[in-house]
């Protein structure tokens, strides 16, 4: 009786140890499948946004190099949306943030204005964040800047050549006219120089045209390196 009992507890033990190796692999298999769902899921979710990718936006506070400062934090926001596969990455509204990296003020005899702003981060209208290096490609809504001279994105100023000579030969006229009255030919070559040299030193004192963006203003921002969203915490409650 002893060994028969002895030989039935042996033979439970080994089936239950056979049935609890055999069910191992197939919880192994069931929670690998589960972990692989989620991240295709994962991955599903984010969206690639390549580096070169245009993104249109508008001033919300103004910018003048005449007062501006390094450091100087720049708001802006989107103003069209971005896709890509056919749907919306970056919709219209999306807070863009960045500051001022550089300014110089525009010479009194030579030299523009000129301004670099660098975009730093992307708030989502949810309030999702990513950081970004963003520079300006162009000024498109603003009638007083020559454009973007360079890849950093710096905003250069008009030249003030025109507005120059127009000064000196402003002035250089109304000298001759009273010179002339007052002594014939030899006054009007006299008054000539005169009013040319009094605009000779107004050039010379006053610097050439400040770049100014105003509120409202559109500026194009360009992406310097690429950047990944994800969907799922982009996505606004109810969509």
């Amino acid at each position: 009786m002893k060994r028969t009992a002895l030989l039935l507890v042996a033979l439970t033990a080994f089936a239950t140890t056979l049935a609890a190796a055999q069910d191992q692999p197939q919880l192994t298999v069931r929670s690998n499948a589960v972990a692989h769902s989620a991240a295709t899921n994962a991955v599903a979710d984010e969206v690639t946004v390549p580096s070169g990718t245009r993104v249109p936006l508008v001033l919300k506070q103004g910018i003048n190099s005449k007062n501006a400062r390094v450091g100087d934090p720049v708001y802006a926001q989107t103003n069209f949306p971005i896709t890509r596969n056919n749907r919306i990455v970056i919709p219209a509204g999306t807070f863009v943030q960045g500051e001022i990296r550089r300014v110089q003020r525009p010479g009194r005899v030579k030299g523009r204005a000129e301004l670099q702003v660098n975009f730093t981060s992307m708030i989502f209208p949810n309030g999702y964040t990513i950081l970004l290096p963003g520079a300006v490609q162009g000024t498109p809504g603003s009638d007083n800047t020559a454009g973007v001279k360079d890849k950093e994105g710096t905003i250069q100023g008009e030249s003030s050549k025109g507005k120059d000579v127009g000064t000196v030969v402003g002035t250089s006229v109304p000298g001759a006219g009273i010179g002339a009255i007052a002594g014939g030919a030899k006054g009007a070559g006299v008054g000539a120089l005169s009013g040319g040299a009094l605009g000779l030193a107004t050039v010379l004192l006053t610097r050439g045209p400040d770049i100014k963006l105003g509120v409202g203003d559109s500026i194009e921002m360009v992406l310097e390196r690429t950047i990944v969203i994800d969907e799922a915490r982009a996505r606004q409650p109810g969509q």
